[in-house]
């Protein structure tokens, strides 16, 4: 799925987009999934809002690039469309159910859901003014068979179209830039007129959720290939505002401004409220936090991109549920999508009983204490979240089921005897491990936690901090990561089937465990592929199971957030389609 930002404070890195979030809620000043803001009054046409944001620059302002969670609501609110989009709605259920975006409804299925057709909407336009065609849809999926250029994306594309793969396993269309296998791929998707069809290579009757990632279009005029939407290469727009200026690094910004191609008439989803958006990075998380407590001046319109530090969180609420009377209707606090685990290279780390030392040693209870307490989430006992839906079961990690010896329950604080005994099994002494986290001050106290706690054990931990705007071209290079690190993952719509095989499988694409197992890549197919929903939802409970007998990633936590508004910007809900800011709905008040 998409990642999320609340790795980079709070010691994960995340992987996916959208997931079924369940907003915390109460009486009194409960912190409810819904709230008009801090101050009383209705939506205001015009001001900006600032978004303030630790990172130096945007992961990906690229259309098929972009998997972050709060990436993809903000920009899907405000400079890109896709075929299908999330309503915005704060209600768990409501708020991710996809409507037609630039398509005039949700897609048409063949009755095997093998192929599927959307109609464009009449009347969009780039920001130049010139149609958006259906040819335009169909060059930008393509992008994301050109892996050598486009990477670090979604590839539901290349998982799901009806094109042969080559000898190595991988796709033989390599995309529009080499052209090799251009043949296969126009087979597989179609134009007729302003109608887009996909072949598919096998059945996904939620076809229509898919084609929210990664589906927009890219006009071929426009694109830069690898440098398309950085600085210097400007993303075009076909939505209701368009990019003025990029600039990174400390104090650099991003603004947005009003496109007066856009119409209002063609887009049914977008508010428009503000003039101007402004991106300002590189902002230290506690600066950060005490301008929004403050909410002065321009402050008065800002809202964080990212969570609360640790630290902050007993002025703002009194408990996970509810704020403090200073806070009603300006901070948000629920379960994010997210499940938080450590990636673990099988290649580096290739003994079961050494990736099952690492999580029998961590220190969970210290690190979750580091991050927030009770405010950070559950212990996780796998990477399917409970709030999926019937796709999650106990795998039997926390309880001591899984019967690794004898049945132990590990307790939250680690067992480093335990680990001593899972260590001596694999007939090698315990390994030096390097620790790759992002940067912040948050996350380098949870790596000092993961370091004493595996040393204890006999581990031998170098920690390897990263600059925040940089972790996933790092971590996802073998030669640079080291042989475990911070992420995680929500699911990218209510299915196991946007978990499971993306996060490990080659063709998933964010398999940063590095596997490239045959056996599970059969099983995984067979879940992908079956229709009867009971018998898929028993296959991905499975396989959830593997995943943690095996320690192919070590599990953390399931994860709730916390974030802070100015007094005057609404409306303040967690957008659950993304855990995220309703960026497509937000406005400033007077």
């Amino acid at each position: 799925m998409v990642r999320s930002k609340a790795w980079l404070l709070r010691g994960f890195a995340v992987g996916v987009a959208f997931a079924l979030t369940l907003a915390a809620c109460g009486g009194g000043n409960a912190v409810s999934s819904q709230a008009s803001g801090g101050a009383s009054g209705a939506p205001k046409t015009g001001g900006t809002i600032y978004l303030l944001s630790l990172n130096q620059q945007w992961d990906q302002v690229d259309p098929q690039r972009i998997y972050t969670g709060e990436d993809l609501a903000f920009f899907g609110g405000t400079i890109q469309r896709s075929l299908t989009s999330y309503k915005y709605s704060a209600d768990a259920k409501e708020g991710t159910s996809v409507t037609a975006d630039l398509a005039t409804d949700t897609g048409k299925p063949n009755a095997t859901a093998t192929e599927w057709s959307f109609t464009l909407r009449d009347g969009v336009t780039w920001q130049d003014g010139s149609p958006v065609t259906c040819e335009d849809v169909k060059y930008g999926v393509s992008r994301t068979f050109a892996t050598d250029v486009i990477n670090q994306g979604p590839t539901y594309q290349v998982a799901y179209l009806d094109i042969p793969s080559a000898k190595d396993g991988s796709s033989a269309y390599k995309g529009p830039y080499k052209k090799t296998g251009q043949d296969l791929y126009d087979k597989a998707v179609t134009c007729n007129g302003n109608t887009i069809t996909f072949k598919l290579s096998k059945p996904v009757p939620d076809f229509n959720y898919t084609v929210t990632l990664g589906f927009s279009p890219v006009r071929k005029s426009d694109d830069t290939g690898e440098s398309y939407g950085q600085p210097g290469h400007l993303v075009v727009s076909d939505g209701p505002y368009m990019v003025q200026s990029y600039s990174i690094g400390n104090g650099g910004k991003m603004v947005l401004v009003r496109n007066p191609k856009w119409n209002k008439a063609s887009d049914p989803i977008r508010a428009n409220y503000p003039d101007t958006w402004e991106v300002d990075f590189g902002i230290d998380p506690k600066v950060m936090d005490q301008r929004l407590i403050a909410s002065a001046g321009k402050d008065n319109f800002a809202i964080q991109y990212g969570n609360i530090q640790p630290e902050n969180l007993a002025t703002i609420f009194t408990d996970p549920e509810h704020t403090t009377a200073q806070f009603t209707g300006r901070a948000v606090s629920g379960f994010d999508p997210y499940a938080r685990y450590y990636w673990v290279n099988v290649n580096k780390v290739p003994d079961v009983n050494v990736r099952r030392a690492m999580w029998v040693a961590l220190d969970r209870q210290a690190i979750r204490l580091n991050i927030g307490g009770a405010f950070a989430g559950n212990m996780a006992d796998g990477v399917i979240k409970p709030n999926i839906g019937q796709d999650y079961a106990s795998t039997g990690l926390l309880d001591g089921s899984l019967d690794w010896e004898a049945g132990t329950k590990v307790p939250d604080n680690g067992d480093p005897d335990l680990a001593k005994t899972l260590i001596a099994k694999s007939g090698k002494p315990a390994p030096t491990l390097t620790f790759n986290f992002a940067n912040t001050p948050t996350n380098a106290k949870t790596a000092a936690i993961v370091k004493s706690s595996l040393e204890k054990a006999g581990f031998t931990i170098k920690v390897a901090p990263l600059e925040a705007g940089q972790y996933y071209s790092i971590v996802f290079d073998p030669k640079k990561s080291g042989e475990f690190g911070t992420a995680g993952w929500g699911a990218d719509w209510p299915n196991a089937s946007t978990v499971i095989p993306p996060l490990f499988t080659q063709k998933g694409g964010w398999d940063l465990s590095q596997l490239d197992d045959a056996t599970l890549n059969q099983a995984v197919d067979a879940a992908q592929t079956d229709t009867d929903r009971a018998d898929q939802s028993k296959k991905w409970q499975d396989l959830n199971k593997q995943v943690v007998e095996n320690m192919w990633v070590l599990p953390t936590f399931f994860g709730l957030s916390q974030t802070l508004a100015g007094k005057k910007v609404g409306p303040i809900y967690r957008w659950p389609a993304y855990g995220s800011w309703p960026y497509g709905q937000m406005y400033t008040m007077p």
